[in-house]
């Protein structure tokens, strides 16, 4: 076990091979974080775990570096089969991981390749027959390739599934467990997760053997280097308030979370209206173009980045002065996740969350988690004035308070689906009373019987046009 000196843990007291505690060294990394220095010593003794931590703890790290360690202390009988897989839920994580087994086990001299979707196999199938070790991979593309058979998973001694929650919330709870019924029985099983609802405790007790509990960051704690507050906003006047809060405050480097992947092509869109750079990042972008985001918000090129929770999984960043909860989360772990991509080493940070009408409910829940308050801050734009009420002057004149909610706005929807063209939330068009010419009126292409009979935005209009 690590020695502990003042609450600093040395990674020389880890009792890691000097190859790697030399990379670690060259990284500039000296102190081991809790999780590290926690988790370490248990994977180095073959025991099962059960990781809990925020992001940007070291969660990496705390399995890379002992699993480099166990593979190189003992000899391998594998032969081109990989003895050690990580799961996890996007590219973008699977890259890193991957980065910090190299960058950490760089004089190991060990195979290791990343298998993921949204590119071409053919490299990863290469890669796979020329022989592997280690094997970091999304679920998904990892069981079209076992189907295909590819990947022969008889000799893994050490599997970890990093960002659990996610993979659940993504669907991948049956890959998962048809891919672990490939694997030996006889293995090291470790499980990593930013929050740990009941979902993951009952995955951890079907796939964990008496696993040792490191949970070194409560999930109801926000950590004091955040600055946090909130707007009450309607819906429709977020973009306009995120483009005036770019502009004005101004945020240099911000990471903007939706909802959905849609909402954060549109939230794109409205900033380049407003002459501010932005990309997006989520699960429809093809790998070059995440790629490139990311570089793009890493090299400076573009002060805001929009993403969704599961695509951010993969954002390694420093230097983040906002967050900003655009949708606020329906789970309130997950907020305390997005916020810290922000206050990271020491560093202060900002999270600003919008809410509107619908949210109010999630703000509530996320205040109980954190057993405070979110200080509410002034919306600088006027609510009958400015660029939110000329952007969408489809909306209701009718202005209500910020809180408390109130009953939904009567307004039509955007949307031009057949579904919501037809919705019962549209008022119909009143039709008048029918006669014995109505239906040679509608055959005509014009004149006043047809427009009488047949109404060009009427619901069944809008449906044929569409």
């Amino acid at each position: 076990m690590a020695l502990n000196k003042g609450n600093l843990v040395l990674f020389s007291d880890l009792q890691l091979s000097a190859p790697i505690l030399q990379a670690i060294g060259s990284q500039g990394y000296t102190t081991a974080t809790p999780i590290q220095s926690q988790a370490i010593p248990h994977v180095l003794a073959g025991k099962d775990v059960l990781g809990c931590a925020q992001t940007g703890t070291g969660k990496t790290a705390a399995f890379a570096a002992p699993i480099l360690h166990r593979l190189t202390a003992s000899a391998s009988t594998a032969g081109k089969r990989p003895r050690c897989l990580v799961l996890c839920p996007t590219r973008e994580l699977a890259a890193q991981i991957a980065e910090s087994f190299s960058t950490y086990g760089k004089s190991l001299h060990l195979r290791l390749t990343t298998i993921y979707g949204g590119v071409n196999q053919h490299h990863q199938v290469q890669a796979l027959h020329r022989g592997l070790d280690i094997i970091v991979a999304t679920p998904g593309r990892l069981m079209d390739l076992m189907e295909q058979r590819h990947v022969d998973l008889t000799a893994i001694e050490i599997l970890v599934l990093d960002e659990a929650d996610r993979m659940l919330d993504m669907g991948f709870i049956q890959p998962i467990r048809r891919i672990v019924a490939k694997l030996p029985a006889k293995r090291q099983t470790l499980l990593f997760s930013a929050t740990m609802a009941p979902e993951i405790r009952r995955l951890a007790d079907s796939l964990l053997r008496n696993p040792a509990v490191v949970e070194v960051a409560q999930v109801k704690a926000t950590t004091a280097q955040i600055e946090e507050s909130v707007y009450r906003v309607e819906k429709g006047d977020k973009p306009a308030l995120l483009a005036h809060l770019v502009q004005n405050l101004p945020m240099y480097r911000t990471l903007v979370f939706t909802r959905t992947k849609h909402g954060a092509d549109r939230v794109v869109r409205h900033l380049h209206t407003r002459g501010i750079r932005a990309e997006a990042i989520h699960g429809n972008k093809s790998q070059n173009a995440r790629q490139r985001a990311l570089a793009n918000f890493a090299n400076n090129k573009i002060p805001v980045l929009i993403a969704t929770d599961i695509a951010s999984r993969g954002i390694d960043v420093d230097g983040i002065t906002h967050v900003v909860n655009y949708d606020l989360t329906h789970e309130p772990e997950t907020y305390i996740h997005r916020i810290g991509r922000t206050g990271r080493a020491g560093a202060t940070g900002a999270a600003v969350s919008f809410c509107d009408r619908e949210e109010v409910s999630n703000l509530r829940a996320i205040e109980r988690l954190i057993r405070r308050p979110i200080p509410a801050a002034t919306n600088p734009l006027a609510p009958s004035t400015g660029d939110a009420s000329k952007s969408h002057s489809h909306r209701t004149e009718h202005k209500l308070p910020p809180l408390p909610p109130a009953p939904r706005h009567p307004t039509p929807p955007r949307s031009h689906h057949l579904v919501a063209a037809g919705s019962s939330h549209q008022q119909r068009p009143q039709t008048p009373p029918r006669t014995n010419s109505s239906t040679a009126a509608r055959r005509q292409p014009s004149g006043r019987g047809a427009s009488r009979s047949f109404h060009p935005f009427s619901p069944k209009a809008q449906a044929r046009r569409h």
